[in-house]
């Protein structure tokens, strides 16, 4: 595997992690695949279903990981949620949130490098972002 897809992978693993940590969060799935596009992760918080953008990015990087979504790829969450919600029968709230990592890969002595979470909730929210 690739140093990027490892890097993805692993970014997954510790978004999955932090989701079952916090209160009021379950897990429902992880790389579910509609018509629209690969969803990262998709949970519940409460009473609300949440489509979870999962971003990485090394220190140093021209842009960031959050700032590394742009609208072109909103709508395809958007689009991905909407057909996630419908498949699954889901007629609540749902939003999106994205959680990125920062990794400092330059101390090459560290066991593990540093990882920054960064968690930004419904990230759609008062937008316009058609289909």
């Amino acid at each position: 595997m690739t140093r990027h897809l490892e890097l993805g992978r692993r970014a997954e693993d510790r978004a999955e992690a932090y989701i079952r940590r916090s209160p009021g969060w379950k897990v429902l799935g992880r790389n579910l695949v509609n018509p629209y596009g690969e969803l990262d992760i998709v949970a519940m918080d409460g009473g609300e279903l949440v489509i979870v953008e999962v971003r990485c990015r090394t220190l140093g990087e021209v842009q960031s990981s959050l700032d590394s979504v742009g609208p072109r790829k909103l709508r395809h969450l958007v689009n991905a949620g909407r057909a996630q919600a419908d498949r699954m029968g889901w007629t609540g709230p749902w939003r999106i949130d994205l959680i990125g990592f920062t990794v400092n890969t330059a101390d090459r002595d560290a066991a593990e490098p540093e990882w920054r979470l960064e968690h930004v909730r419904d990230v759609t929210r008062g937008m316009d972002c058609p289909s």
